[in-house]
């Protein structure tokens, strides 16, 4: 093993130095190899089996540039196994954002995850990540920044499932969208609300005239949007293929001034929210619960701000959106974040992966969080239920090797079951 200090030992911080000396007294031979960073590429000791990288810490505060740019370059492009200490150089701790960043196969993070690990590009930089206590305990007087979804968090509100309940007991939920060449979307929501225990799962089309039944799952039931019969609902998942045209706006505004059901809003609902302040308004006269799954460009819409804003502190940015609408939110992504309007510390979402990334898999997690909303489960817990068992499905898909590429959104469908059964059968232990 071989240590390189890539730095001046005269100039370090004082931790840092604290540490070299520490070395020194140990024992322990250290390279300093600060006069490396040039235009050559640096001198792997031949034979080099890995490297562990712990050139930056959980205190960076700006991008890395100069002789530490040069080195995560050199990292990344040594083809080697590469083990990061505490956060991967150049990973912002709080947001995971990070360019240049190292990119490690493992990450042993010490004392309690970190946000960055969890979201944005931290996954993809951090690989597989270890928690070290070392002893030390997070201090009990402060609130996390934020929460490991898990669970631990929502298992205890799951809906139990009573030998002696029947159809009506488990909820009816309708899924409000497909318009003209968009009619598998809420399709997709709908069949995934059935694998998720919704007892009855209704369609309301915009697109006329509504198909008659949907031939795999002829358990739906499918309607005009005019002819739903609200009053008979559980909760309302509302966006999936809507569109944006006259009639999606008319019947959002109809469908806002209804009953105050709880609401999944998702896809164009959202951006028909973010064009129109009377359908906002409306939203919030309707004293209805509500859980909002944005992309980022959809949160970038109702933020009014670029996306880029939103990607660069994704915490921050669900947050402000949940005490904006005064929702639940749920911004997708790779480290999914929930945040819920109460200001209470957000969720980082730790499953899923790369099969998540094709059509259709929003409107599938839309379609279960309604189920578990119309089951009674509320907002912040469903929520977190149905995005991490989303997350779970794709990562078991993956497992038995189905994916991550070529995973089309409907393959979600009985996985997720498995795992809602799972963690029923856990909740009931």
């Amino acid at each position: 093993m071989q240590v390189w200090l890539a730095a001046d030992p005269q100039r370090l911080p004082a931790d840092a130095a604290t540490a070299w000396q520490q070395a020194h007294a140990a024992g322990v031979a250290v390279s300093v190899v600060a006069g490396m960073a040039a235009s050559h590429d640096a001198d792997w000791p031949a034979g080099t089996a890995a490297i562990v990288d712990g050139l930056l810490g959980i205190g960076l505060n700006r991008p890395a540039d100069g002789t530490m740019a040069w080195w995560i370059g050199q990292i990344n492009r040594s083809a080697l196994p590469v083990f990061a200490l505490d956060i991967p150089s150049g990973l912002f701790v709080d947001t995971g954002a990070g360019a240049p960043a190292v990119r490690a196969q493992r990450t042993l993070t010490f004392i309690a995850a970190k946000p960055g690990l969890l979201t944005l590009d931290g996954r993809d930089c951090a690989g597989e990540v270890d928690i070290a206590p070392i002893g030390l305990d997070y201090p009990p007087d402060e609130t996390p920044h934020c929460l490991v979804n898990g669970p631990a968090l929502f298992s205890a509100a799951l809906p139990r499932r009573r030998h002696a309940s029947n159809k009506g007991t488990h909820g009816s939920l309708a899924v409000i969208g497909g318009n003209l060449g968009m009619t598998g979307a809420p399709r997709l929501g709908a069949r995934a609300a059935q694998f998720l225990g919704a007892g009855k799962v209704h369609i309301g089309f915009l697109a006329q005239p509504a198909p008659l039944f949907d031939p795999l799952h002829p358990e739906l039931m499918l309607h005009a949007v005019d002819a739903l019969a609200l009053a008979a609902m559980s909760a309302l998942v509302i966006g999936p293929g809507m569109g944006t045209d006259a009639n999606a706006h008319k019947q959002f505004a109809r469908l806002l001034q209804a009953a105050p059901l709880p609401l999944v809003l998702d896809a164009d609902a959202l951006n028909l929210l973010a064009a129109d302040p009377a359908l906002a308004g409306a939203l919030a006269a309707s004293g209805a619960a509500c859980v909002m799954t944005p992309h980022p460009l959809e949160a970038a819409r109702l933020m009014g701000v670029p996306v880029a804003d939103v990607q660069r502190d994704r915490p921050a940015a669900a947050a402000a959106l949940a005490a904006q609408w005064q929702a639940v939110v749920v911004l997708k992504g790779s480290g999914t974040v929930i945040a819920a309007p109460d200001g209470s510390p957000c969720t980082l979402n730790p499953t899923g992966n790369a099969a998540l990334a094709s059509a259709g898999t929003g409107d599938v997690l839309a379609g279960m969080l309604g189920a578990l909303l119309a089951q009674g489960m509320a907002p912040l817990a469903a929520a977190q239920a149905a995005v991490w068992i989303h997350g779970r499905a794709a990562d078991a898909l993956v497992a038995q090797g189905t994916g991550p590429a070529g995973v089309t959104a409907s393959e979600l469908y009985a996985p997720a079951r498995t795992v809602f059964n799972q963690l029923l059968a856990g909740a009931r232990a």
